[in-house]
């Protein structure tokens, strides 16, 4: 994979959002146990609303009205009927205080009493709530929810919450492991902080997606036959407030494809500028320092401001979108809320119905109109998680370094590396690399030698399988890497890059990352031969300095005399140093040369660099121009070409002299 993960302006079709949300309802499968159990916690408090509105009409009926049991316009269900016979012949006050205990007991246990339809309890882990995609979706990775209160809907409550962080922290891990095994030219084209914002914030789109399908399209119905089954026992024919509260689905649903289209749109697009934005703080943070030398703080700082305004901006556009739609239904849906209340008055004035009756009906048509707006809307509310998802999928879908189904584990290398005939290109049509070949032994310090940009560095990430030839083989020890265990190619190879990498950790625990079981004394060895052991004993702390971010607290010489000692600690059979004297003092360079004539008894030593002083005594010099290899021999042999590259090269160095 070379470059774009994928493109965000590129609208999803509709069969497109379907397939990113069956493959979100995979995702559940670890977790089906614990989703199960939330199943579970959503029908106790199905069956605890449907009891719910009934102390409430009792209380009207029997205890206000003084109507009594057996005159009732409308009887009681089946699963009420017990509750009724302990308080038929009871006296009001009898009958006050036991609709009392019920209406305790219900509140403890659910949370709600009376004509509550639902008592919803929504939590962020006690987070601010933002209102840019961001915010939202990294409280989202800590939320929880549950459909009832009370003791019950405390532990739903805690259990979506568990729920929600493992599996967010799941696919997170999974999305870190994938951007780590993603080849080294995945991010040529694409910003780091679009990975970040992918990672943190896209992941979210899961657990909701999967909240979202399972529990609306599923448990909304059967929520709705519940408390259709429960009316039809109660109040017979009387239908026409089940179709009323039913309209609702229709006129949801009739909003639901052209919104949809929309808030995606929006969406995609609040997603694409807030990874934007998050790209920007990355960059201008980590070059703070090139920022502030060349006065570019008003630049960074308007680059910032219009970035983060067009974020806001497409995420005010995706909610003027949702509030369009939802005040639209609502224009509709009066009409049905209008016609029912009508209904019901007519009646209780006709005596169809008791007054009691209005508490239940008026609960019962909440919870149907409620689910069937759930239920109409879910296409629309699952927008903003598609090109959620969409953005994970293609992360999660790019093309990983992978090795064979036979790969072959390499043992540790004995004779050296060869490269034969490899040409190598980033982009179709435009060649780094042109029929290059060299070998590179062990016991011998080869260095590559020639002008920027002349694929020095390419050539030598060959080696690791940093790169894939297009053709041509690396060889090491006779055997194509191509068919190797790549764990076990790498694992043999010590690298000091052109760019030093340290960690915001202590020094030793930054050399250590060579060889995690290496000693104190090997630590110290090896901080010896770079040159590092000086300027570290002089630390308040020592080896048990902390660097602070990318080792800032050090000077550029300090931060690669550790990158070196990080890379000799390791003892591998190949090193392989990138211009790794570019910032040494010459004292220091001396001795780092001396320790790599040292170091290349038993190893490939492969050295890139442009300073003579730091070549000259290698055994092998290969200089590079436009991708070839063009003069290779030792210092001696190539000095004596007066027409030879090197020895230009030489003469630049040294003012002619050779």
């Amino acid at each position: 994979m070379t470059g774009s993960f994928g493109s965000d302006d590129r609208q999803m079709t509709n069969r497109e959002v379907l397939r990113s949300f069956v493959r979100a309802l995979r995702y559940i499968g670890p977790f089906r146990n614990r989703f199960l159990v939330k199943f579970g916690f959503l029908f106790i408090g199905f069956i605890a609303m449907l009891f719910l509105p009934f102390p409430l009409r009792i209380l009207i009926d029997q205890v206000i009205l003084d109507i009594p049991f057996a005159e009732q316009a409308s009887r009681f269900p089946t699963f009420v009927q017990p509750f009724v016979a302990l308080l038929e012949g009871a006296s009001r006050g009898e009958i006050l205080v036991a609709v009392l205990i019920a209406q305790a007991s219900l509140l403890v246990l659910v949370g709600a009493w009376g004509i509550s339809g639902k008592e919803k309890t929504e939590a962020n882990g006690g987070l601010n709530n933002g209102w840019d995609i961001a915010t939202k979706t990294e409280n989202e990775a800590n939320s929880g929810f549950s459909e009832i209160g009370g003791v019950l809907g405390w532990l739903d409550f805690r259990w979506t919450i568990k729920t929600t962080q493992l599996l967010n922290h799941h696919y997170r891990s999974q999305l870190f492991s994938r951007i780590q095994a993603l080849p080294m030219t995945a991010f040529d084209d694409e910003r780091i902080g679009d990975a970040v914002y992918r990672l943190m914030y896209d992941t979210t789109a899961i657990a909701n997606t999967c909240y979202k399908i399972l529990f609306t399209p599923v448990a909304a119905p059967i929520h709705i036959l519940m408390i259709v089954a429960v009316m039809s026992e109660t109040y017979g024919s009387n239908t026409p407030m089940v179709y009323a509260g039913l309209g609702m689905l229709l006129v949801a649903g009739t909003l639901t494809f052209p919104a949809s289209i929309l808030i995606r749109r929006f969406a995609s697009r609040s997603r694409t500028t807030g990874a934007t934005t998050t790209s920007s703080i990355e960059e201008g943070m980590s070059n703070m320092v090139v920022v502030q030398s060349l006065g570019g703080e008003k630049r960074e700082h308007a680059r910032f401001s219009r970035d983060s305004e067009a974020s806001f901006r497409q995420f005010r556009y995706r909610q003027l979108a949702i509030y369009a739609a939802i005040l639209a239904g609502v224009a509709a849906g009066s009409f049905l809320v209008i016609f029912f209340f009508r209904y019901v008055s007519e009646g209780i004035i006709e005596g169809r119905f008791s007054p009691g009756d209005y508490a239940v009906l008026a609960s019962y048509f909440g919870v149907i109109a409620g689910s069937s707006i759930d239920i109409g809307t879910i296409w629309i509310d699952l927008q903003t998680e598609a090109t959620g998802l969409q953005r994970v999928s293609e992360l999660l879908d790019a093309p990983a370094e992978t090795d064979r189904p036979d790969a072959i584990t390499l043992p540790r290398i004995q004779r050296g590396v060869a490269v034969e005939a490899v040409d190598f290109a980033y982009e179709p049509g435009t060649p780094t690399l042109r029929g290059i070949s060299f070998e590179a032994k062990v016991g011998e310090v080869t260095a590559f030698v020639g002008p920027a940009g002349a694929g020095k560095t390419t050539a030598v990430h060959l080696i690791p399988r940093f790169h894939v030839p297009d053709s041509g083989s690396v060889r090491v020890d006779g055997v194509d890497i191509a068919g190797v265990a790549m764990n076990t190619l790498r694992e043999q190879i010590a690298f000091v890059f052109q760019e030093t990498v340290l960690f915001d950790t202590t020094i030793e625990q930054n050399i250590r990352m060579g060889r995690p079981e290496a000693s104190e004394t090997e630590i110290r060895h090896a901080a010896r031969i770079a040159g590092a052991d000086e300027f570290i004993a002089r630390l308040p702390e020592g080896y048990q300095t902390r660097l602070g971010h990318a080792g800032g607290k050090l000077s550029v010489g300090q931060r690669q005399r550790l990158s070196i000692a990080r890379a000799l600690v390791r003892e591998a059979p190949i090193l392989i140093l990138d211009e790794p004297t570019s910032a040494l003092d010459p004292e220091t360079e001396q001795r780092l040369t001396e320790a790599l004539r040292e170091a290349s008894r038993d190893r490939v030593v492969i050295v890139i660099a442009h300073r003579l002083s730091t070549v000259r005594d290698a055994d092998q010099i290969l200089f590079m121009e436009e991708g070839r290899i063009i003069e290779k021999g030792n210092h001696a042999e190539l000095i004596r070409n007066p027409s030879g590259a090197y020895r230009h090269f030489v003469e630049l160095q040294t003012r002619g002299v050779a």
